[in-house]
């Protein structure tokens, strides 16, 4: 019998002798004429009719998010502030978390165990732990990338830069300008590993004291020398004092 009132409705709706203010109630509660209905219409368009019970029930808003993430904007609140509902809604698509209730977005627990599921998901984190150099590093151990997400007052900051280099070498790629520009913070970061010397200013890769002194601590620090560097016969000398296996970096000329 409910599967006849379902395809009689269907029916009417299609051809347009009812619209869905007057679909029965009942039917906004029945998982089946829901997903037909929005499966051929539209879920954003569906959602606003669909019973307050449903948009209650995780099990069927995780299916439904399955199909399109978006409908969560519609779930009803509690799942919003649950946690594990709102994980789970991730796997599926981490960017689900635009709709998790402010309390977990400030929740640090909660964005690190979503960052192990997918780096950006400190995209959605709340501002204040953006801020926090402590949880900025901590989402950082889980990848490096993350640090995308962290506030400019942190990209800015030497010391916590400077961590994050400790923990991984590409963290500089979301240093501050200003940082890359640093004389004295592009060594220290490169003694962590010199490739982080790839992240340095251009202006630094002329220097020729820079470089230099980037050759005493990695004589593979040539690799990031200038070109004019690399083709200056007096510079390279001074360099292969350091090692003479710096001179492979040295231009065929």
């Amino acid at each position: 019998m409910q599967t006849k009132i379902i395809a009689d409705t269907l029916s009417k709706l299609k051809v347009g002798t009812i619209n869905y203010r007057q679909v029965k109630s009942a039917l906004w509660k029945n998982t089946d004429f829901v997903l037909a209905v929005a499966e051929r219409d539209g879920f954003a368009l569906v959602f606003s009719y669909v019973n307050a019970s449903l948009k209650k029930d995780k099990e069927f808003m995780l299916d439904v998010a399955k199909q399109y993430w978006p409908v969560l904007a519609y779930a009803d609140v509690s799942l919003k502030k649950d946690r594990k509902f709102m994980l789970d809604a991730a796997k599926q698509y981490w960017r689900a978390l635009e709709f998790a209730d402010d309390s977990l977005k400030k929740d640090k627990e909660f964005i690190l165990d979503a960052t192990k599921q997918y780096w950006r998901a400190p995209t959605y984190a709340d501002n204040s732990l953006k801020k926090d150099g402590k949880f900025m590093l901590d989402v950082a151990k889980q990848s490096w990338r993350a640090l995308e997400f962290a506030d400019d007052s942190l990209k800015k900051d030497r010391e916590f830069m400077l961590d994050a280099a400790k923990q991984n070498w590409h963290a500089p790629t979301y240093a501050d300008n200003s940082l890359k520009k640093d004389w004295k913070f592009m060594l220290d970061v490169a003694k962590q590993f010199w490739r982080a010397l790839e992240f340095a200013d251009d202006s630094l890769k002329k220097d020729r004291e820079f470089m230099l002194d980037a050759a005493k601590q990695n004589w593979h620090a040539l690799t990031y020398a200038d070109v004019s560097l690399k083709k200056d016969g007096k510079f390279m000398l001074d360099v292969a004092k350091q090692s003479w296996r710096a001179l492979e970096f040295a231009d065929d000329s």
